[in-house]
């Protein structure tokens, strides 16, 4: 599933191509994603330009004069650009990909800057979903986001206030969506690696130093995968058809069994489920 660092790359490339654009005409080829496409979205949308492309956690937000559209990727969406002049993918590989096929499109939004946006999803978990404005805070999907990592919000003073007497495992508590928005098994991985804490430490164990290290090493990681590209793992590639290059610089996730990466240490990277999910750690350094 796309994590913060990918949705933010795949909101970026769609800020420069879309942007500003009018939509002119949407057609719905399948409408039976996690939640069925409205056709409401037909009457607000068409004819509506897109002020601005934001996003909230693994959220993308497309905000329009009265509405906006609220779309979550699931495990395999992606949006692609399509030049109508020619019905060829603008900058992108997509279509020359075996597990990217045209059955797969399940909307189009024709733009009036002579492009379609192209909601792909092979696995159907990802959705789209219409709003008015004034509903912005309200609905369920955002009402209960904790903070964004990547804000002034996300401190030593918000983190020490929420760990104090949890007994909840730190891995558990990264994962919490209420807690910090965005993070992701991937990067929850690697940085409980970076940081030497073992993702079953209890929280409320945690000292001041190793908190204060939490937070600078989950900013760094994210705003490097940003600048990577993101990671690209099974079916995360931008909406310019690259893959991300993150992947390059993991240090535990998926390396079950390998020595650890640092020259010190003589450990091994171990894999438990935690939760249902895979946890990769070293046995030595980690504690």
């Amino acid at each position: 599933m796309p994590e913060l660092p990918e949705v933010e790359i795949v909101k970026r490339s769609l800020v420069k191509t879309i942007n500003k654009a009018k939509i002119v005409d949407i057609k719905i080829q399948n409408k039976k994603l996690r939640y069925v496409i409205s056709k409401d979205i037909c009457k607000y949308l068409i004819n509506q330009q897109i002020i601005k492309i934001s996003r909230r956690s693994k959220y993308l937000i497309f905000h329009f004069k009265t509405n906006f559209l609220l779309v979550h990727l699931g495990m395999t969406g992606k949006f692609l650009v399509m030049r109508k002049i020619d019905n060829t993918l603008f900058k992108t590989s997509f279509y020359y990909d075996l597990n990217i096929l045209p059955k797969h499109n399940h909307i189009y939004f024709t733009l009036n800057n002579g492009l379609s946006l192209i909601y792909n999803d092979v696995r159907k978990f990802g959705f789209i979903k219409c709003y008015k404005n004034s509903d912005l805070n309200k609905i369920t999907f955002l009402k209960k986001l904790g903070v964004e990592p990547l804000s002034n919000s996300f401190n030593n003073k918000y983190f020490k206030k929420i760990i104090k007497n949890k007994k909840k495992n730190i891995k558990n508590l990264l994962m919490d969506q209420t807690f910090v928005s965005g993070l992701g098994n991937i990067y929850v991985n690697e940085v409980l690696f970076l940081t030497k804490i073992n993702p079953i430490r209890v929280c409320s164990s945690l000292n001041t130093k190793e908190v204060n290290r939490l937070i600078v090493n989950i900013k760094s990681i994210l705003r490097l995968s940003i600048a990577e590209g993101g990671s690209s793992i099974k079916d995360f590639k931008h909406t310019s058809g690259k893959n991300g290059k993150f992947q390059q610089f993991f240090a535990v996730y998926g390396k079950e069994n390998k020595n650890c990466s640092r020259i010190s240490c003589k450990g091994k990277i171990k894999k438990i489920l935690i939760s249902s999910r895979s946890s990769f750690f070293c046995n030595i350094c980690q504690n």
